[in-house]
C-alpha cells in the first residue's frame, strides 16, 4: 500500500518540488499552504509523514505540530527550518517532532530521511 505524505509550506515552489519528488516514488501526496490548513487536513488525509515548514502565516509549523501531535501522538513530523534556528529546533523536538532539517536542504538527503522514518 502506498505511503501518504502531507507537505506543508507557504512557498508554492517548495510544495511543487517536494510533491513531484515523492510522487515519483509512488507516495500519495497532499499539500497545505499553512499550519491551519495542515491541522484540518491531517484527520481526513491521515498521512504517514508530514513535512512541515516552520515559518508560515496563520499558524506556524511549531504550533501546528503541537496541535497535530495532541490528537495524533504517533504522527511522524519532519520540520523544515531556516539555517541557524537552534531554539526552534530544540522546541520542535521537545514537542514531539521526529526530525528537523535546515533549509536549504539536500533533496536526496530529505528523501532518505522521509523513507527511513516511513519504514519505522
Amino acid at each position: 500500500m502506498p505511503k501518504k505524505i502531507l507537505i506543508v509550506d507557504d512557498q508554492k515552489g517548495v510544495r511543487r518540488l517536494l510533491e513531484e519528488l515523492f510522487k515519483k516514488d509512488n507516495w500519495i501526496v497532499n499539500t497545505a499552504t499553512d499550519g491551519r490548513e495542515a491541522v484540518s487536513k491531517v484527520s481526513e488525509f491521515q498521512p504517514d509523514i508530514i513535512l512541515m515548514d516552520m515559518k508560515m502565516p496563520n499558524i506556524n509549523g511549531l504550533e501546528a505540530s503541537k496541535q497535530i501531535l495532541a490528537v495524533h501522538q504517533d504522527m511522524s513530523i519532519i520540520m523544515m527550518t531556516a539555517y541557524g534556528e537552534m531554539d526552534v529546533i530544540k522546541n520542535a523536538l521537545e514537542a514531539g517532532v521526529k526530525k528537523c532539517v535546515t533549509k536549504p536542504f539536500d533533496i536526496m538527503n530529505l528523501k532518505d530521511i522521509v523513507n527511513k522514518l516511513a519504514g519505522e
